[in-house]
């Protein structure tokens, strides 16, 4: 599956709000879609590149030996969703912001994971 695809078919899942392929190592976007008012999808990239950062940085300082699945920053109306992609040689992950009176956050993150088994970069 290609980004856009990718892209599309994340933005089916139930109460998508925005979604964005992101190269963390340099924080620009391959492709968003969605977003809107309150929902600026690159000021989003390049802020959770700085979370996938960090969180990387700290699993190594930890001697961690393991991968992020995903990381979940919980809002009052919002779950954002950060899935590093393993399949990317490990600079890319998909951010997606989900409306949580509207979404399901279990099957947000299966989505995204199904989603990232078929995405090819």
């Amino acid at each position: 599956m290609n980004i856009e695809t990718a892209l599309k078919e994340a933005m089916a899942i139930e109460g998508a709000l925005g979604v964005a392929l992101v190269d963390y190592e340099s924080g620009m976007s391959l492709g968003v879609l969605g977003g809107g008012q309150g929902l600026d999808l690159e000021v989003a990239a390049a802020g959770n590149t700085e979370v996938v950062r960090a969180k990387t940085r700290t699993l190594g300082l930890l001697g961690v030996e393991d991968s992020i699945e995903d990381i979940l920053i919980t809002l009052g109306a919002h779950y954002h969703i950060i899935r590093p992609l393993g399949n990317s040689g490990g600079s890319l992950f998909l951010y997606l912001a989900l409306d949580r009176s509207r979404g399901n956050l279990a099957l947000a993150r299966h989505a995204l994971k199904r989603i990232e088994g078929k995405l090819e970069v």
